[in-house]
């Protein structure tokens, strides 16, 4: 049996469906850090068989910090426009355009490998990784730029 307050807290932290959550946390006899990571393994495994499949749809976001002396565009792709229209999709893009503005990476490998502003115990790469898992499709940030003055 498991913990309703614990598979709201996982749930709340992760963002994994309710079923997922439950038998996250049945695999780990309860124990919330180890559901935690048994969820980030099976999110990356679900990546690496989506990581072939085109994204052929996407969206341009941009940011613009409020000092209005720093911005970036980014291209973000998903496989089908249903994701690409959807508001978290929307959300992830927009926060990952507000972490380039942040912490000026110069390329797409080296924005994977940076601590994401919002959450710095993952990486942006993590974050893409949990998205792929959520959103059941291929998602990869294809290109950006920042422009400062």
């Amino acid at each position: 049996m498991v913990d309703l307050n614990t598979l709201k807290q996982l749930r709340e932290q992760t963002d994994a469906s309710v079923g997922v959550c439950k038998m996250a946390l049945e695999k780990a006899n309860g124990d919330l850090p180890r559901a935690v990571q048994f969820l980030r393994e099976e999110g990356n495994k679900i990546a690496e068989k989506k990581a072939a499949r085109p994204t052929g749809i996407g969206i341009v976001e941009a940011y613009v910090h409020t000092t209005q002396r720093v911005g970036a565009l980014l291209e973000i792709r998903s496989e089908t426009d249903f994701v690409a229209r959807n508001p978290e999709f929307k959300k992830l893009a927009h926060d990952i355009a507000m972490h380039i503005t942040a912490a000026a990476p110069e390329t797409v490998p080296m924005l994977m490998e940076q601590p994401f502003i919002k959450d710095e115990s993952k990486t942006v790469g993590d974050l893409l990784t949990e998205s792929i898992s959520r959103f059941g499709e291929n998602i990869q940030v294809t290109r950006f730029s920042r422009f400062e003055i």
